[in-house]
């Protein structure tokens, strides 16, 4: 860790240096003399080192040009001339983080890594890929990533292809994308805020390879960067490397990149769009209504944070009161807030969901009555404690899941740092600003804040985005004939150019990087990776007088409860009333307390309560253990309030409370739409596997399309069936809350142990004692092959089995085979060759396997290439060094740092389904031992999987007609 910046290196000038405890890290800022690139450091111990270099673009249209830009520079480099070194990379390295990333305003290319040497490679690869990327060589990049016409012969149709062009379509299929598109275009319409950044699919094909190489040469410049580091490292080699090969190398350019502001509008504006839904849903109540209002500017660290605090309480809080209003009215089913900030101009969105076009003005009118009363009684000083609360409770947890925390605070800043380079740690010095806001709850600032930015502001829009069936049918149709003119205006000569051109781009895209051009990029040895893999914590004891399960981690003072209730036996009707439960709790009115007061306390002592469902895999292949939960956080002197809220939640609740229940229901089944409709591979997933896995069917009724359509069900026979939902909810309540039916898990420091006892005082006596009537779970398996017709015009192809059962055993070289697999076969004959934006597979422990497709033009061509991996397999070459590779990413996805929480689930997972230090160790030991052989040994496996034939697609109606004997089964998702 470095703490004297003083005189650090020549090249670069200090302008400000100081320790900031919110991130335990001594920053720096300094500019680089000869070409004005600014850089910014955070010094400390953490081993998890990031690097990002970040471009301000300001796209002047909606071609997608920034976006197509950020794909094509990973696609080799001046000094690593190969097909793909972020591929290699991802192969080959032991990197915690490797992505890049399009906003509207900038672009972003991260990597991490706990090794040095790995962490180096990376930077190296990195900053030569966005100075000096191939692009100006190899037009065939900028084919394959953003567009181009696709005709394999004369007599076919012409097509459109890309990898780009395909994932923007997947976007545009989501409604909420189409709303957000259209929110910033009408708050927006004179800045850069105004075009789409990812690429409107209409206007992808209206970008020319020169525009695009003149985006790079106008924004790629060392002057118009900004170069973040964090971490446990020498400052001094780091900054002298990056001047040395990189920034010495350019001089000034003065880039005209500068984000202008949107002059405030004198009036609230209005829009109307559409968006597609299938022929088979009902436009009435499928509208949305959005109320968005432009804020000040992201600058201002105070109304920045004081506007997380009102998203909260006013709209995101359950029983906020703006929320409410609009709930009871009957105008939506669904509301929620969206707060953007990481833009020039941050704006707030009030949006209904699930209403109609003619309730504009009530939505308006009661968005103003509700807004006004609040300023005029005041605003509840809990929820904006609370909000406060979580908000410093989860930046001094520092819990961002798999992603390192290095990479969220350089997100972070680039929130000022883009717009003032002066500014680059503002958002980081927090813990000033929570204190100052609140000294500010009892002073009127917000309810000023609420009068000032969201009734009395101008610069407004009303977005109105309302169904229309068919629409993207249409589309596609209307496409297909436009290029069909097209065609049919060419001359012969024209034709044979583009069939030699496509046929180009497919022997270029089929031809591999030479092994000279490979050993170019750096990469680590064998003797650079730990033999021994991270070791589970798990220890049995009896934690406040029930069984327990202890993980002795630090945690920062920290305790980490779980209470978990084995749910084997639940009847199976019960098994989604226990999926709405979870929902339920903590979200409805207790004995004690109303849900708002009752989530205010929770936030106020806690960093947070949550309930859930989980299956955990079991000792064999056809075992698991599904379990209900209800987990919790907070600083160990608050242990004991957070498990008297606990109780309150789990034995108090009013689950007879039908109002609040179908409000619940409406909005579940609102989430889980968007969630379906966003996630389609993980739909195809789950259904797929429920075929074959009876943990697999068990899964569908609890979470899955299976869920969706009870919650559906429930939501439109409410009045008909309101008690036996009440019914349903106390039954499966009294089978889980049991004495005999609990376990306990707990994570922190052994003194905590004693907290999380006195969590637990008062359990016993709550409990019922009484025995529970069990039901075995029945199930019987067979390939439904269910084609799942959504309005989008891509697919999620998936195919699945399991080849345990069919005796296959587990193997480590399948971690292996995954690498390969996601970054070899599927990734060139999907994403390269097929133009798909992502491909997936899985090898289980237990034996479940699946191959996936993410936002796949292609449906049939994508499962035969599914159905030849096993020939793939059979012909498998591969040298010592991309053997090494290999296994090198497979280590990496393995050893992932994790924060305490993610430590803890680790290990509570393999408890359950007995894996031990010693398996860990006998599959680490395969992993490292694999070799071309071991690769070709599973074949017969992945052919046998395969084979079962197990095909789950989510996708567009045209695509799933034209291969409906495929399917046994097609029906709308939705």
């Amino acid at each position: 860790m470095t703490t004297d910046f003083k005189n650090i290196h020549s090249a670069y000038t200090l302008v400000s240096s100081e320790y900031i405890d919110e991130v335990k890290s001594q920053a720096a800022m300094f500019k680089h003399n000869k070409t004005g690139a600014c850089v910014a450091v955070l010094s400390n111990e953490d081993k998890n080192k990031v690097f990002d270099i970040i471009f301000r673009t300001t796209p002047k249209d909606s071609t997608g040009v920034a976006h197509i830009l950020e794909h094509s520079v990973l696609c080799g480099s001046k000094h690593f001339p190969v097909k793909d070194p972020f591929v290699e990379l991802v192969k080959g390295s032991l990197n915690t983080f490797l992505n890049a990333m399009t906003y509207p305003d900038k672009t972003m290319y991260p990597v991490a890594s706990c090794n040095d040497k790995d962490f180096q490679n990376l930077m190296h690869v990195y900053l030569d890929s966005v100075f000096y990327p191939d692009i100006y060589r190899h037009k065939e990049i900028f084919l394959q990533e953003g567009w181009h016409y696709a005709l394999e012969d004369a007599d076919k149709e012409l097509t459109y292809n890309g990898v780009v062009y395909n994932e923007m379509k997947g976007a545009f299929s989501s409604p909420e994308q189409v709303l957000e598109r259209r929110i910033l275009s009408s708050l927006f319409p004179d800045t850069t805020y105004g075009q789409e950044s990812g690429g409107d699919p209409d206007h992808i094909p209206d970008l020319t390879y020169e525009d695009f190489l003149d985006f790079h040469r106008k924004y790629y410049h060392p002057s118009n960067s900004y170069i973040y580091l964090y971490g446990d490292f020498d400052v001094y080699e780091k900054l002298d490397f990056i001047d040395k090969e990189y920034l010495s190398h350019f001089d000034y350019l003065d880039v005209d990149s500068q984000i202008q502001m949107e002059k405030p509008f004198g009036a609230m504006k209005e829009e109307t769009g559409v968006y597609s839904i299938g022929s088979g849903e009902d436009e009435e109540d499928n509208t949305y209504l959005a109320y968005s209002v432009v804020l000040k500017d992201s600058l201002d660290p105070m109304m920045y944070v004081a506007f997380q605090v009102l998203d909260y309480a006013l709209m995101s809080c359950p029983g906020a009161p703006l929320k409410k209003a609009l709930i009871e009215s009957g105008i939506a089913k669904d509301v929620y807030c969206s707060y953007e900030r990481s833009i020039r101009q941050p704006f707030l969105s009030i949006i209904a969901k699930n209403s109609n076009a003619e309730d504009k003005d009530r939505f308006l009118g009661i968005i103003r009555e509700t807004l006004s009363k609040i300023v005029s009684d005041g605003i509840n000083k809990n929820s904006l404690k609370a909000a406060l609360n979580t908000m410093e409770f989860k930046f001094r947890e520092a819990d961002y899941g798999w992603v390192p925390g290095g990479l969220m605070y350089g997100i972070l800043m680039m929130d000022s740092w883009l717009y003032d380079k002066d500014q680059p740690f503002i958002h980081l010095k927090c813990f000033k600003t929570f204190n100052d806001l609140r000294k500010q709850i009892d002073t009127g600032y917000f309810e000023n804040l609420i009068s000032t930015w969201l009734l009395d502001n101008p610069h407004a829009s009303l977005v109105i985005l309302k169904p229309e069936k068919g629409l993207s049918a249409a589309s596609e149709q209307a496409l297909k004939e436009k290029l069909a003119e097209k065609k049919a205006a060419m001359t012969p000569e024209e034709i044979r150019e583009v069939v030699d051109a496509t046929h180009h781009l497919a022997e270029y895209q089929e031809t591999p990087s030479s092994q000279e051009a490979l050993k170019t990029i750096p990469m680590l040895s064998l003797e650079d990776i730990d033999k021994n893999p991270i070791p589970l914590v798990n220890k049995e004891q009896t934690i406040g007088g029930f069984p327990g399960l202890y993980h002795d981690y630090e945690t920062k003072g920290i305790g980490y409860l779980r209470l978990l209730f084995d749910m084997d036996g639940l009847p199976v009707r019960l098994i989604p009333y226990a999926g709405l439960l979870s929902s339920v709790l903590g979200n409805i009115d207790t004995e004690h307390y109303e849900y708002q007061d009752l989530n205010n306390e929770i936030r106020m002592y806690t960093g947070g309560i949550y309930t859930g469902a989980t299956l955990y895999a079991g000792k064999t292949w056809d075992s698991y253990n599904p379990r209900f939960e209800i987990s919790g956080r907070a600083l160990t002197d608050q242990m004991g309030k957070m498990g008297g809220l606990i109780r309150e939640i789990l034995f108090h609740s009013r689950l007879d409370d039908k109002k609040r229940i179908k409000e619940i229901i409406d909005e579940n089944v609102s989430r889980l739409q968007m969630a379906l409709n966003s996630s389609g591979h993980a739909v195809a997933v789950s259904r797929a596997t429920s075929y074959f896995s009876e943990a697999g069917a068990y899964k569908e009724l609890l979470s899955g399309v299976d869920y969706y359509r009870f919650l559906k069900k429930l939501a439109s026979d409410f009045n008909e069936v309101a008690d036996d939902i009440v019914s349903g909810l106390r039954e499966t309540a009294d089978f889980l809350f049991r004495r005999d039916n609990i376990m306990v898990d707990f994570t922190g420091r052994p003194p905590y142990i004693e907290t999380a006892a006195l969590a637990l005082e008062g359990f016993e006596d709550e409990l019922t004692g009484k025995a529970a009537v069990k039901e075995d779970f029945k199930w019987t398996p067979g390939s439904k092959n269910e084609g799942f017709v959504t309005p989008g015009t891509v697919q999620y192809d998936v195919m699945a089995g399991n080849f345990v059962q069919s005796g296959f055993k587990y193997h480590g070289g399948l971690n292996v085979l995954k690498v390969i697999m996601e970054y070899e076969y599927l990734w060139i004959n999907l994403r390269v060759k097929g133009g798909a934006y992502g491909c997936m597979s899985s090898f289980g422990r237990n034996g479940n396997a699946y191959f996936a497709s993410y936002r796949d033009p292609n449906l049939e061509k994508t499962l035969d290439i599914y159905r030849k991996c096993a020939d793939y397999l059979r012909n498998f070459e591969a040298s010592d060094r991309d053997m090494l590779k290999y296994i090198i990413g497979a280590i990496s996805a393995a050893d992932t740092p994790l924060n305490p929480y993610s430590a803890a689930a680790r290990s509570l997972g393999a408890y359950f389904s007995g894996l031990t230090g010693e398996d860990l160790q006998k599959t680490r030991n395969e992993i490292l031992s694999a070799n071309v052989e071991t690769i070709r040994g599973f074949a017969g496996l992945v052919e046998n999987f395969v084979s079962q034939e197990n095909i789950c697609v989510v996708g567009s109606e045209a695509s799933i007609e034209k291969n409906r004997e495929l399917f046994k089964t097609v029906e709308t998702l939705l």
